[in-house]
């Protein structure tokens, strides 16, 4: 596992070129056949260290949920962006993981002066950005943000799971699992669906009709 001095690359070589309130921004959740992209926006302080802090698909459930509340406890500023199925089957996941960045950033108590994000590039952006890939395991700023993002979706796939507890939403997270892919043969897709993705729309094609069930 790398250093806090390690994860701190990015960051230490903007401070030195005076920059100072650095965003690190992910998403989360964009496999998924159902729910929201989720993505999450931090600024750290300058001298802020999180031994063991990583991306968060590295870390079990039980610390990520340590690190999200130690994040928003002591980050200067922190973001939430949700855009939902309906939004990413208009757009595509890219744009609309891109656009659930810009929707977190623009959250943030305090306006950063530059922002690292995990393999997205922002041309014309307003600000200056750096993407780095696979830069929430190797930037602290991003992998506190991918945290902020992966807790947050979880948690509102968890409260779809009591809307609709059939599907086990709060198991799969609505990652294409054999369950979950079982699962939405037998009871076909909500409204909370992403439609064009292959495994939702094969479904539909199959049966002669896009009437969605469980509305």
């Amino acid at each position: 596992m790398k250093t806090v001095v390690d994860m701190k690359k990015y960051e230490k070589e903007l401070y030195k070129q005076g920059y100072k309130l650095i965003c690190g921004c992910d998403e989360a959740g964009r496999g998924p056949l159902v729910g929201p992209v989720v993505a999450g926006a931090v600024i750290l302080p300058v001298d802020y260290e999180l031994a063991g802090l990583t991306d968060s698909k590295q870390l079990s459930e039980k610390k990520r949920e340590y690190y999200f509340n130690k994040i928003k406890e002591d980050a200067i500023s922190y973001g939430i962006g949700i855009v939902d199925a309906k939004k990413i089957d208009e757009i595509n996941i890219y744009e609309a993981s891109r656009l659930a960045m810009k929707e977190a950033i623009s959250k943030l108590k305090v306006k950063p002066d530059y922002v690292l994000t995990d393999a997205m590039p922002m041309p014309g952006y307003e600000l200056p950005v750096l993407s780095i890939i696979h830069g929430d395991a190797l930037s602290l700023s991003i992998a506190a943000a991918s945290v902020i993002a992966k807790v947050t979706r979880d948690n509102i796939m968890k409260e779809m799971a009591l809307k609709y507890p059939k599907y086990e939403f709060e198991k799969h997270k609505g990652y294409p699992t054999k369950r979950h892919l079982e699962l939405l043969e037998l009871y076909g897709p909500t409204k909370d669906y992403r439609f064009t993705y292959r495994p939702v729309r094969d479904l539909i094609n199959k049966g002669g009709s896009c009437e969605v069930k469980n509305k």
